[in-house]
């Protein structure tokens, strides 16, 4: 993992953010071979959460990347209500925070449908399970998805021999 995703991962855990990795981040985790420029994230957009995303991304300038005059991330969380997705540009990196993933659910099911791993030593958070993953980028669709659902596929049925698994 690269030095901007890690410090991303880790303001995000340090302010106790609610969140799972998906996305290419998760596909790499697993194995994959996928580069990737950004980190997505499912995470509630909630009274709760909000006030802790903005907390564990102060002082990285966030913008609303997506808009074309990139205004900054607001620091008041009322001003957030409402938003189902947050695609930021940081002074770290580019963090794109949704809440809903297409082919999983809401946040929710995305955090129900994920496990516990050390990304890192001493860097523990929830990353998408491998077939959530694939139902994931398969529902997504695009090219770029559609090569990640290949090679994940391979993943996992190399995962499912090791283990005596079998796909019936």
């Amino acid at each position: 993992m690269d030095t901007q995703h890690l410090a991303l991962l880790t303001r995000l855990i340090q302010n106790e953010v609610e969140f799972c990795v998906i996305g290419g981040i998760a596909a790499i985790y697993y194995g994959s071979s996928l580069i990737t420029h950004d980190l997505d994230v499912a995470a509630p957009l909630d009274e709760l959460n909000i006030p802790r995303i903005i907390r564990a991304l102060d002082g990285t300038h966030p913008r609303f990347r997506m808009h074309p005059a990139r205004p900054p991330l607001p620091d008041e969380p009322q001003r957030l209500k409402g938003f189902r997705n947050l695609c930021l540009a940081t002074d770290i990196g580019v963090i794109d925070i949704l809440g809903e993933v297409t082919g999983v659910g809401d946040s929710a099911d995305v955090i129900s449908q994920s496990q516990a791993v050390e990304v890192e030593p001493g860097l523990t958070c929830r990353v998408l399970r491998l077939e959530a993953l694939i139902a994931a980028k398969r529902a997504a669709g695009r090219p770029k998805d559609l090569r990640a659902v290949a090679e994940l596929t391979v993943i996992l049925e190399k995962e499912r021999d090791r283990s005596g698994e079998t796909n019936e």
